[in-house]
């Protein structure tokens, strides 16, 4: 009884790490940061990362919570940051990813003067610093950006050149797109401490909150892989808000123009020529040698050389 109680837990923990994904490490030129160990006992865990409890997904329901944020109900960090230097790049590596289509979405947030160890990140302090979602093909049958990551498990993020020095966390999340009308929210997030020579910090007006910066009703959200729309659409709203473009200048209202209005201008038709003398009957002579007579042939013939010394309408 014991040993079947056993495998059952064994066999359900196993069934438990076998599905979905999670970030597992970071790489910043040649250190590697390990990531949180959600299936290991959080008792003397230290990482970069916070804490969360399993690889399984987020929803729609869950866009309202606090767990957005992090993949947590808040936990602060262990006392850990990574360095890295402004321009240069975060290589993340999941434990595992098993979920086609996806899009991919990273995000960044100052903490505040006190360092990040003990901020949640609430609040509307969050920067997308890169994102991907359909790379080629229709929504249904194309490369997604987390095809990638199935494939490789990895990818890599360049944190803005222009950005000021400080304390930040940021946010690696995949959002699979595979269940019709059913996202799945996977956000990780960690510590850094960014340095170099950036004096850049974003506009408010490049800024959200987690909770608060989806919505379910999103486009890209609120979306059916499965439906006739998908089989065709070359393009996907990624959500959130656009990529920070690494200056402090506001984002513009509407930053794809308007298409310029055009006129087609249309000249009235020529009107038809009228000959000044009687055209002349098919087979009838209209030129040549010496010839006086008018040179216009009626409908349907046209005046031809017929000989030298004379034309006639054919």
């Amino acid at each position: 009884m014991k040993f079947s109680s056993v495998f059952t837990v064994a066999s359900s923990l196993l069934a438990t790490v076998s599905a979905h994904g999670g970030v597992g490490k970071y790489t910043i030129g040649s250190t590697v940061y390990t990531g949180w160990q959600p299936y290991n006992s959080a008792s003397g865990q230290k990482s970069i990362q916070r804490q969360y409890s399993s690889f399984n997904p987020l929803y729609t329901s869950d866009l309202s919570t606090v767990n957005i944020r992090c993949n947590n109900a808040g936990t602060l960090g262990t006392g850990m940051s990574a360095s890295v230097a402004a321009g240069s790049s975060i290589k993340a590596t999941w434990t595992q990813w098993t979920h086609r289509p996806s899009a991919v979405m990273i995000y960044m947030a100052k903490c505040p003067s006190s360092g990040c160890n003990s901020w949640d990140g609430a609040g509307k302090v969050w920067f997308k610093i890169d994102h991907a979602g359909l790379i080629s093909g229709t929504q249904n049958k194309g490369i997604w950006a987390g095809d990638q990551i199935v494939d490789t498990l990895e990818w890599t993020t360049k944190v803005p050149a222009s950005l000021a020095p400080g304390e930040y966390l940021i946010r690696h999340e995949l959002l699979a797109l595979h269940q019709a009308n059913n996202p799945q929210f996977y956000p990780e997030c960690a510590q850094l401490t960014v340095t170099g020579s950036g004096t850049t910090n974003p506009p408010s007006s490049a800024l959200v909150a987690f909770p608060g910066a989806y919505s379910a009703s999103d486009p890209g959200i609120n979306f059916n892989i499965d439906s006739s729309a998908a089989m065709v659409a070359t393009t996907y709203p990624i959500p959130g808000p656009a990529v920070w473009d690494g200056t402090g200048n506001p984002a513009p209202s509407n930053p794809d123009p308007e298409p310029v209005p055009t006129t087609l201008v249309t000249m009235p038709a020529p009107e038809p020529t009228v000959p000044s003398c009687n055209p002349v009957a098919k087979y009838q002579q209209c030129g040549g040698k010496g010839f006086t007579g008018c040179t216009v042939c009626e409908a349907g013939s046209t005046c031809r050389a017929n000989g030298e010394y004379y034309s006639q309408c054919l």
